[in-house]
């Protein structure tokens, strides 16, 4: 059986593409390749991987062998892992050049020796750097202003070396903002939500007034999985939405659905040693094959909450004693313990021998 190879997939976006092959794929199986760092979640994907719908391996990208076993027989990969939060790149930009370069590029050589008929490749809006008016389409020069965003420039550079020098069937996608359930509370709505549950300030960079594209991650899935079947090899496409806010208009937003006034849970803090301003991408080539987004951050907001109140457990080590623990587990629980004790480490012994 031909299977479909998703990094990153028990991370936040790559969990929403897991579903969504899953569903859209029924006769592939599917493997998920993650190194299950703090982003990652086993709880995110083990309704798959107990009904043997997906197979979880625990392996590091940048490690060439691990990428050699997860893509043997892969008709279908698709690279959503990597390191994506702007903050953290300031302080650890050497971690996010070695895995989302040194591990992309891991992962293309595997696909190489192994012939994989077809990558989607995950990259951001961010590689275009500030637009200040209007939007870029995909022929935009790649103006990366910080590490992250730099990191997954340079991993555009490795995969158009193997598209020119070896032919690889290698489609990328650059997307906006996502927004979700099961997202790290590092980025701005996940962080301002769990905030505002636990009785925090909102902070906000600098004045608040730097500008984001926001798209549903739902919407985001859809879009990589109609793109895995109907984008043109060596194409590249933007995924984007017209919804577009400040800084301070998602913590009013926030803060407007909690009942609460802005001006008493907002408080400025000093800025990113570089902030862009505004990001703007043209999604006109995608929207041509057929797509488009179907949900709005603005309706999402109570499912949003909701997800987080009942999930808020999960994050209880970034808010002390916050968080009230439990008193009663659910069943989610004994399975992602067995799952945990059970079968991740025979993962694990796998990708390490």
């Amino acid at each position: 059986m031909t299977s479909i190879v998703i990094t990153g997939g028990a991370g936040f976006a790559g969990s929403h593409i897991v579903d969504e092959v899953c569903r859209t794929c029924p006769d592939d199986r599917v493997l998920i390749l993650d190194k299950m760092t703090y982003a990652g979640d086993v709880r995110n994907v083990y309704h798959h991987v107990f009904s043997n719908r997906a197979q979880l391996m625990v392996g590091d990208i940048a490690d060439l062998d691990v990428c050699r076993r997860a893509v043997k027989d892969a008709r279908l990969v698709i690279h959503a892992a990597a390191e994506s939060h702007v903050d953290n790149s300031f302080g650890n930009s050497l971690e996010f050049t070695r895995t989302n370069v040194l591990g992309t590029h891991s992962l293309m050589e595997a696909c190489r020796e192994a012939r994989v008929p077809k990558i989607v490749h995950v990259s951001t809006d961010e590689v275009y750097g500030e637009v200040m008016e209007g939007a870029v389409d995909e022929a935009a020069a790649l103006k990366p202003t910080n590490p992250y965003s730099s990191s997954k420039a340079a991993a555009e550079m490795i995969l158009r070396g193997y598209t020119q020098s070896y032919r690889m069937p290698i489609v990328t996608v650059r997307a906006n903002n996502l927004y979700g359930t099961r997202q790290f509370p590092e980025k701005i709505i996940p962080r301002f939500i769990c905030h505002l549950l636990v009785g925090r300030k909102l902070p906000l960079h600098g004045n608040g007034q730097n500008r984001r594209h926001y798209l549903s991650a739902i919407d985001f899935a859809r879009a990589v999985s109609f793109i895995a079947e109907h984008g043109d090899i060596g194409e590249i496409y933007n995924i984007g939405t017209k919804e577009e806010y400040t800084n301070l208009q998602v913590a009013s937003m926030l803060a407007g659905f909690f009942g609460v006034d802005p001006d008493s849970v907002c408080e400025f803090v000093p800025d990113r040693p570089f902030n862009d301003a505004r990001y703007s991408i043209s999604w006109d080539k995608l929207s041509a094959k057929g797509w488009s987004p179907q949900n709005s951050l603005r309706k999402d907001i109570g499912r949003l909450v909701q997800w987080y109140e009942t999930h808020l457990w999960r994050f209880a080590e970034l808010f002390g004693g916050s968080v009230v623990p439990r008193r009663r587990r659910p069943a989610e629980d004994k399975a992602v313990e067995q799952l945990l004790s059970a079968q991740a480490p025979e993962f694990m012994a796998a990708a390490a021998n």
